[in-house]
């Protein structure tokens, strides 16, 4: 809310000290001028896109890596955080960063993943951690969810959860690998009572590919069109966010 207010008072003042002579700048001399001064900020800042934000006359996007900010023609501000519309309540900044960070869905190596759900149902990728709070509350809502082909990337993030490497590696090994899944984040069973892992495990290709996608969080969730969610949807939700 905080941000959200901030964002508030700034397209005021934007407004307030002549914005809409922004549209009659050359583009190219407001992006270098943006560019240049944003730099300011810290060298290292990266900027891959600028544009301007048509929602907001006088505001810019800019696209920093999986990352959208928000500036002025001046580049002397630099915003964080989401624009929501008060027209029809959509998040209209989660909604960009769903577009740009699209994934190609062909390019996900299937074979490494836990598959369950509806076989012919749509199909959606999920990278879980097995220790994590919010994969097991995912997994509540899954069953829940008709029509999903679901293919579950095992993505370990040992830095918070230590043991959870192990448990997933336990989990590819397992004669049932979506039943040791439910065992491990469901049903608390301890990693000395899981089947050992014995077997070679795509565990490390999984973390390399979500690194390469830019995933740092669990659950991560993408669609087959390639849009891609991050945190826990209720079964409704996914549904109708699958199709």
């Amino acid at each position: 809310m905080a941000r959200a207010l901030s964002l508030l008072a700034f397209v005021m003042l934007v407004f307030s000290t002549g914005c809409q002579a922004g549209p009659h700048q050359n583009s190219s001399s407001v992006e270098q001028t943006i560019r240049t001064n944003i730099s300011r900020l810290s060298p290292g800042f990266k900027v891959d896109a600028i544009k301007p934000l048509d929602a907001i006359p006088g505001l810019y996007e800019i696209r920093s890596g999986n990352n959208i900010f928000y500036t002025d023609a001046s580049g002397d501000h630099l915003i964080s955080g989401h624009i929501f519309s008060t027209k029809d309540h959509k998040d209209l900044t989660a909604a960009r960063l769903e577009d740009i960070n699209r994934v190609d869905w062909n390019m996900l190596p299937l074979k490494d993943a836990v598959v369950s759900g509806d076989p012919k149902g749509t199909p959606v990728a999920v990278f879980t951690d097995p220790d994590c709070p919010y994969c097991r509350r995912l997994e509540t809502e899954l069953p829940k969810a008709k029509g999903l082909k679901i293919y579950t990337f095992l993505f370990p993030l040992t830095q918070l959860h230590p043991k959870s490497y192990a448990k997933a590696a336990a989990i590819w090994c397992a004669k049932n690998r979506h039943e040791t899944m439910l065992d491990v984040m469901l049903r608390n069973v301890p990693l000395n009572k899981l089947p050992k892992a014995t077997c070679d495990t795509p565990i490390d290709r999984n973390i390399s590919l979500g690194q390469s996608l830019g995933i740092n969080g669990t659950p991560t969730l993408i669609a087959h069109d390639g849009r891609r969610h991050a945190g826990v949807m209720t079964a409704k939700k996914l549904m109708e966010w699958a199709k």
